[in-house]
């Protein structure tokens, strides 16, 4: 049901964009408290304003470190209005209702980005005493307050929130309807959520919580499928900066993720690398001396999984590439840079999304999973291999090491269970997310010959160990005489043994690749 504002308590750290809310209040004849600088604020505008101290009888305490908790305050944000008893509780001890909460808490983030900063001079100890200031007790205790009463209150957490109330109460005479006080509830919850974990990261600094630390919250159109709500936490602005396309979504972000960390597995090299990523799985990478010439090779790898991918390169963009891309229908396109040709080229298909990766991307050190009604952390999987061990009936050529060093690394960006096959730095076959590895072996066998590619001298990765000899005698029956996987497993001497036995080359790196 629709309920009518009758009084609002307001205390926000930045008032910036406030002073239209608070007349629109005002006309409404909404009795508005509030306190310190904010109370200041709205007297300027000429404006009435009840302090706080007159509902709580105590002024401002502790350095203005207790103002608003008090029964007086909560009392008046939590009585429930259909309750007989919270309604004689409040008549008695002269509690008055408040209808509507605005609260802005203090930069916390912003603080601790601050004493971070190389402009900062300040000792350790004044850098924390910074910090520790702006954590907020009362402002999210008023924002979790309101947000549970929903039902009789309104809760505004964040100041782009304003616009909305301000036409909300002016369409609607200063009424909300339960759903839209239940909306502003959601959002708070949320907003106190990414504050907690904010002041959880400081104090867990090896953690490293960034997912939910950068500072942005941003909903998405909606989750892996239409009917799941997302958001996402974090800052995307400090990775790429968007220069063209559609609202970039839940699936985007989770293929654009698994292909910036691919991509940076090649920082360094002075040729050009091309990868096609489709549902987070490397479907298409090549190494070349051009950037046209590694998308065209990385496509051949498999131009069916191609189509709606997401595609990134180290190399910049040009013309000829950019042609020969606008062939195809894809998602988004990472690129260092782009010519103005070929943003022109690009461009022309409005939905398209066009990433110009930051020079400082990095690959975040920790990796998160929700699981059952908690949180998974690991460190993110760094390196190639631990060590270079020669196995086989022989050692490995320089062009064998080469395409073998390039296919574990592809093998890692793959689902498990995973095989990659490579030929002359480009994947020419995948098996990826099967329950066995042989059945990995097959599907990038059937793959490779999907698309007619010839196996003969190609190498194989493996992301784990093989527990049996059967891959390495399919794949040696096909013409491949190169294997590189980590070892570990009590069956590694009937691999070796075969690849002793045939002349084959086989590496064990001691670092296994499992991505599930």
């Amino acid at each position: 049901m629709n309920k009518n504002i009758q009084s609002a308590l307001i205390s926000v750290f930045y008032k910036d964009g406030l002073d239209s809310l608070v007349r629109q209040l005002h006309a409404l004849g909404i009795t508005i408290y509030s306190t310190g600088g904010t109370q200041q604020f709205i007297e300027k505008l000429n404006i009435p304003c009840m302090p706080v101290e007159n509902l709580t009888t105590y002024p401002s305490i502790l350095g203005g470190r207790v103002k608003t908790l008090h029964p007086s305050v909560f009392g008046g944000i939590l009585g429930r209005r259909d309750q007989e008893k919270d309604i004689l509780e409040m008549k008695e001890f002269k509690i008055p209702e408040i209808d509507l909460v605005i609260v802005d808490l203090y930069p916390f983030e912003e603080t601790l980005t601050q004493v971070k900063s190389a402009s900062f001079s300040g000792t350790p100890e004044e850098a924390e005493k910074l910090v520790i200031e702006k954590i907020d007790i009362g402002g999210p205790s008023m924002i979790r307050a309101a947000a549970k009463n929903f039902r009789d209150v309104v809760v505004i957490a964040a100041k782009n929130e304003y616009g909305a109330l301000e036409q909300m109460l002016r369409e609607q005479n200063g009424s909300t309807s339960k759903d839209q006080r239940r909306g502003f509830a959601a959002r708070a919850f949320e907003v106190v959520a990414q504050y907690d974990v904010a002041i959880n990261n400081y104090f867990h600094p090896a953690n490293e919580w960034k997912i939910l630390n950068q500072g942005q919250q941003q909903s998405l159109r909606y989750g892996e499928n239409p009917h799941q709500p997302a958001l996402f936490y974090g800052n995307w602005n400090e990775i790429f900066t968007q220069l063209h396309g559609k609202e970039i979504s839940y699936n985007n972000l989770v293929d654009i993720d698994a292909a910036i960390q691919l991509i940076r597995e090649f920082d360094g090299l002075k040729d050009i690398v091309f990868a096609i990523i489709k549902h987070t799985n490397v479907c298409g990478i090549a190494e070349r001396t051009s950037v046209s010439s590694a998308w065209k090779a990385a496509l051949a790898g498999d131009p069916e999984s191609a189509f709606g991918g997401v595609l990134v390169t180290n190399g910049i963009v040009d013309r000829e590439t950019a042609e020969a891309i606008n062939e195809i229908f894809f998602e988004v396109l990472m690129a260092p840079s782009f010519t103005e040709e070929a943003l022109q080229i690009m461009q022309a298909k409005k939905n398209r999304v066009l990433l110009r990766l930051s020079p400082s991307t990095a690959v975040q050190n920790n990796m998160f999973k929700s699981v059952l009604n908690g949180t998974l952390v690991q460190q993110t999987d760094r390196g190639n291999f631990e060590k270079w061990e020669e196995v086989g009936g022989r050692n490995t050529t320089e062009a064998e090491k080469d395409d073998l060093v390039f296919a574990n690394l592809v093998s890692k960006h793959l689902k498990s269970n995973a095989i990659a096959l490579v030929k002359n730095k480009q994947l020419i076959g995948k098996g990826c997310g099967q329950t066995s590895r042989v059945d990995a072996l097959r599907q990038a066998m059937e793959k490779s010959r999907q698309f007619g590619f010839e196996l003969k001298q190609a190498v194989l990765a493996s992301d784990a160990f093989f527990p049996f000899d059967d891959c390495v005698r399919m794949a040696y029956a096909e013409g491949i005489l190169a294997f590189i996987q980590p070892g570990g497993s009590i069956r590694d001497k009937d691999s070796i043994a075969f690849c002793k036995e045939h002349n084959l080359a086989m590496v064990i790196t001691g670092m296994r690749h499992f991505r599930h």
